[in-house]
Parts: structure tokens; C-alpha cells; sequence
């Protein structure tokens, strides 16, 4: 490509609407441009690049042995229905009418098309294995988009299924996706780590997730550095930080607190640390009441609980459902006699002597213990926290982000069953697919890859990815000479097969030159004042300049791309 009259900018301010380095980078160096909240248009450059990423997952996906389809972006809303997701996804769901009034979505992931798509082929266990999976948009009315292409409202996804008769087959069949994930992510050269997580609306019997390290990844990581344990702090499961004390048990009292609605209140009224209280917090899972009872430095692990209770939705009960079932204004509910639900976490029953709320306004009991409690269940419903012990006994554990950039799962028999996908066995007998579900997001790798491969104001792209691997930079347009070696290079360059520019517009040096940083241009050729002594200058992305023959640097232009 010349890019003198042809479809190339870049923006040299900061770009105020964007939170993200990637995006930022990306917007300037002429990629993307935002059209609304959550959308974006893939600009040429941004489009190559995203074609490069896709043609990786395209490679890997072949050598697995999976065919590509392509399903509709619109559908009815009753596939979504039967399966039992249509609530799960809530608002988060695109929903519309067709002309006949008839209720259609945006398909926000394509389990339940995958699952027909298969019962199309499959009828005895002779048809299986199979593998099929697709590149294609996906919609979710995402709450708050933000990170450029991190979080968006329409994105672009590699989803894949796989299909067999048993749990050994989809087994095997998940290692082998795995595997080539992991192949993928390396090839993209991105720094990431694998991690459990939540299955979420998915559901199934395992979820991993393929994790790109970096600081303003929304997802917080729990590693144990000396192992290889890694969870997402969703499922990271705690244990207790102490022994039971030894502490004599005193008989509880009631005190008088005024006005002390929090523990920060009550601690400096009473003078006692935030870990000799007990924090009885009142939500709503499902529209019910419960009370869940953590210590008061710890806070409460949402997903922990839904998974516990088998809820679907989670949220803090408002005021006015605190003080019905508590008896007493917001602050002071505590686990001595509510009529609701009570969940304390495994650490409660360890404290001796603590304080607790009295479920009557401007009051806490002191020296409350396990036995003045009324509850349901002691269970594991904390978040952990950085320094907590893993609990492979390995050591403390830290904390990273991520963004995530993949994910697996073993998805069992739960959409076979509900999409009625089954086959027949050796014996005559009707029985489930097993189904496994894998996605990668090409522009999120793509965001990834630049948060983890940046200046200021210049993306450092791997060279495989770069979509300008070589940049032929002539400094003066009026110098017949220059401008002649400029052309010879870009074709002998371009016939390599590399992708190459010739930066042949009418600026100065110094804005070429900024303007290539800017795009990650992986190898940047200049011909200027040298080349009437037989040299050109060739810059490398993180390396100096140096100064080669005009007759040698193809040659070791296929060095280092080589």
C-alpha cells in the first residue's frame, strides 16, 4: 500500500473517550473509531490486524479437525426459552419483533443452534465424534462498555463444539481444544495464564478461562506463585485463617451503640477491631430474603452463595426489606433470631466473644457466640483475599488481573437435553450427547495484545500480527533518486510476501516517523541524505537504528522476519 492518496490517518492527541491504553492506541493509530457505546468500526489497518488473529484460530481449528458454519445473528426468542437461558441472560439479551409481532433476539451465543445444528447429523453413535465451530458476531447489551474493544456491545467470536457419545469422548475432545487454545495464545504472543472459573449462564461441568495478564483486566485472578493453582476469585475457595480461639466464652450482652450503622461506627464507638465482628448483610436472591453473616474485615462472595442456594440472581435488599425483616434501621441486623435464611461463613463459628448486630436500632451485641446464633448453614461464602492461604497448602496466595481472552467448557448433557439431541447406542438405546463449548475473542486479543505491547505513543505489535511489517519511509519526495530506491525496495519487499507501505506523502520527516511508532510498523526502512552513499536506516520495534547497504538490507530484512 502507498500511502500518499489513500485511506491512512492517525490522530497525534490522547483520545478523551477512551479509558484504555489499547483504545486510545488504537483510535489514534487509525484501527477503530467508536460509532456509539459498545460498536466500533474496523478501519482497514484494524481489520487486517483482526484478520491475521482470525486466520491463527482459523489454523488451529483445522488442525483439530473442526469444520466451520456460520449461524444467524437473529433468531427466535423460544430457542433461548427451552433451553432455560432466556432469564439467565436477562437484559443483557438484544430483543425485537419481527413484522408478525413474533419475538426475536440477537444471539448473544449460539449453544442451542450448535446443539440442532448437530441432531441435524447425528442419529446413531456411529455419527460421532464431530467438531464444528464458527467466526461471527455476537450481541450483549452490556450495562457499561468500556476498554475500547475489551468490553463491547457487539464483538466478534470464534465459538466451537464438540460432540460425543460419552464422558471419555468429550474428555478427549476438550484436552484436544485446550490444547490448541493454548497453541493459539502463544502464537498471538501474549503473556496469559489458565484459570477455573465460573460456568455461569453456560453451566456444565467444568469452565477455564485463558486469562491476558494486565492491570486493567476486569477480572481478578487468584494465583499461588510456588504452584500452579489459579481460579478466578468468583470460585476460589477460602480457608480459615485461624483455629478456633481459645478465648473463654463470655455471656452475650446487649449494648447500646447510637448512630453506629457500620463496622468502622461500632469499631471506633467500642473500641474493638473489625475482626471481632460478625456483618449480617441482607440480600435478595430470587426476591427472598437471606441473611449471610461474614466477618467484619471480609466480605461476601455473591457467586459463592448463588451456587450455594442454587439462585439465579443476587442483589443487596433495599432499606425498607432490611428493616421488615430485621426489626431495626439498616446497620444494626444481626444472626439472633431473623425470620429469614441465614447463612453464616465456616470462619464465624472459630470467633469467640463477638459483636453483633441486636435487630433493634442503635444496638450490637457484645460476647455473641456460635450457639446464640440462629442459622441455616455454615458454609464457604467469603471472598478471599491477597495473603489468604491456598488452599492446596502451597502458601498465600496473589492477586492479578486479566482480561479474559478465552474460555472452555465441558458442557455434559445440559443442552442435549434440552435441545432433545440424542443418539442411538450400540444396544438400541436413546441416550444425550456429550458437548463441549469453547470461545475466543479475536478483538479482545486484539486489545490484549496492545496493553501488553506498548509505549506512549507507539503499539509494539509481534511481527506475526503486525498488519505493516515493513515500512520503506523516503524522507525527501522531490529527490528522483529517493524516491526511485523507494519504489525498487517496495517491490522487491512486497514480493516476499511481506505486508509493506511505502510511505510516500509530502511530510516531514519527523511526522513519518511518529506516524509509523504510532502504527507498529515491525520494521521501519528509511531513505534519506544516506542513500546517495549506498545506505538506508533500518529501525526494528524495542531496537536502535542502524545503518545497512542498500544492496544487503532485503536480506536482512528476511532475517528478521524470518
Amino acid at each position: 500500500m502507498r500511502l500518499k492518496d489513500n485511506y491512512f490517518f492517525t490522530i497525534r492527541e490522547h483520545v478523551n473517550d477512551e479509558e484504555s491504553d489499547s483504545g486510545n492506541l488504537l483510535v489514534r493509530a487509525g484501527y477503530i473509531r467508536k460509532s456509539s457505546s459498545g460498536h466500533y468500526v474496523m478501519l482497514p489497518l484494524g481489520l487486517k490486524t483482526l484478520r491475521k488473529l482470525e486466520n491463527i484460530v482459523h489454523e488451529e481449528m483445522a488442525a483439530t479437525g473442526a469444520l466451520e458454519v456460520h449461524m444467524p445473528h437473529m433468531m427466535p426468542e423460544e430457542v433461548y426459552i427451552d433451553s432455560g437461558r432466556r432469564e439467565a441472560f436477562g437484559d443483557s439479551m438484544f430483543s425485537l419483533r419481527d413484522r408478525n409481532w413474533r419475538p426475536m433476539v440477537l444471539g448473544p451465543t449460539h449453544e442451542e443452534l450448535f446443539a440442532d445444528a448437530g441432531g441435524m447429523y447425528i442419529k446413531s453413535y456411529k455419527d460421532l465424534p464431530i467438531v464444528l465451530y464458527q467466526m461471527q458476531t455476537k450481541f450483549r447489551d452490556e450495562p457499561r462498555p468500556r476498554y475500547g474493544l475489551i468490553r463491547t456491545r457487539e464483538f466478534v467470536m470464534k465459538d466451537s463444539y464438540t460432540f460425543d457419545k460419552d464422558q471419555a469422548g468429550l474428555d478427549l475432545a476438550y484436552q484436544k481444544q485446550f490444547d490448541a487454545y493454548k497453541r493459539i495464545f502463544d502464537r498471538m504472543g501474549l503473556n496469559y495464564v489458565i484459570v477455573k472459573a465460573d460456568s455461569g449462564v453456560m453451566g456444565g461441568q467444568l469452565s477455564e478461562e485463558f486469562q491476558a495478564l494486565s492491570p486493567i483486566g476486569e477480572d481478578i485472578l487468584v494465583l499461588q506463585e510456588d504452584s500452579d493453582y489459579a481460579q478466578n476469585i468468583e470460585i476460589a475457595n477460602c480457608v480459615p485463617s485461624s483455629e478456633e480461639s481459645t478465648e473463654e466464652k463470655l455471656p452475650m450482652e446487649k449494648i447500646y451503640t447510637p448512630d453506629a450503622g457500620t463496622i468502622e461506627d461500632v469499631s471506633n464507638f467500642i473500641g474493638a477491631p473489625a475482626h471481632k465482628f460478625v456483618k449480617s448483610l441482607i440480600y435478595l436472591i430470587d426476591g427472598e430474603p437471606y441473611c449471610l453473616c461474614v466477618r467484619g474485615d471480609h466480605e461476601v462472595n455473591e457467586n459463592k452463595v448463588l451456587k450455594l442456594v442454587g439462585g439465579l440472581e443476587i442483589e443487596m435488599a433495599p432499606a425498607h426489606v432490611v428493616e421488615e425483616i430485621s426489626g431495626a434501621s439498616v446497620g444494626f441486623a444481626g444472626p439472633i433470631d431473623l425470620p429469614c435464611p441465614t447463612i453464616i461463613d465456616q470462619e464465624i463459628p472459630l470467633l469467640h466473644n463477638v459483636i453483633v448486630g441486636a435487630n433493634e436500632t442503635d444496638h450490637h451485641f457484645k460476647n455473641a457466640n456460635i450457639e446464640d446464633m440462629k442459622y441455616d448453614k455454615i458454609a464457604d461464602i467469603r471472598l478471599i483475599v491477597e495473603g489468604d492461604m491456598c488452599e492446596n497448602g502451597a502458601g498465600p496466595v496473589v492477586f492479578k488481573h486479566g482480561i479474559e481472552v478465552g474460555n472452555t467448557f465441558k458442557l455434559g448433557d445440559k443442552y442435549s437435553i434440552a435441545m432433545n439431541l440424542y443418539y442411538t447406542d450400540k444396544d438400541g438405546k436413546r441416550v444425550p450427547c456429550m458437548m463441549g463449548s469453547y470461545g475466543i475473542g479475536p478483538a479482545r486479543c486484539m486489545a490484549a495484545i496492545v496493553e501488553q505491547n506498548n509505549e506512549e505513543n507507539a503499539i509494539l505489535w509481534p511481527k506475526n500480527i503486525a498488519p505493516i511489517q515493513v515500512a520503506i519511509v523516503v524522507i525527501n519526495m522531490k529527490d528522483e533518486n529517493q524516491v526511485a530506491l523507494g519504489e525498487k525496495l517496495y517491490q522487491e519487499v512486497k514480493a516476499l510476501g511481506y505486508d509493506v507501505v511505502l510511505d510516500d506523502r509530502d511530510e516531514r520527516a519527523g511526522v513519518k516517523f511518529n506516524d509509523m511508532e504510532l502504527v507498529g510498523a515491525y520494521l521501519r526502512v528509511t531513505i534519506g541524505n544516506k542513500a546517495a552513499k549506498g545506505l538506508v536506516e533500518l529501525k526494528e520495534i524495542r531496537h536502535d537504528s542502524e545503518d545497512v547497504a542498500i544492496d544487503e538490507v532485503v536480506n536482512v530484512i528476511k532475517q528478521k522476519m524470518s
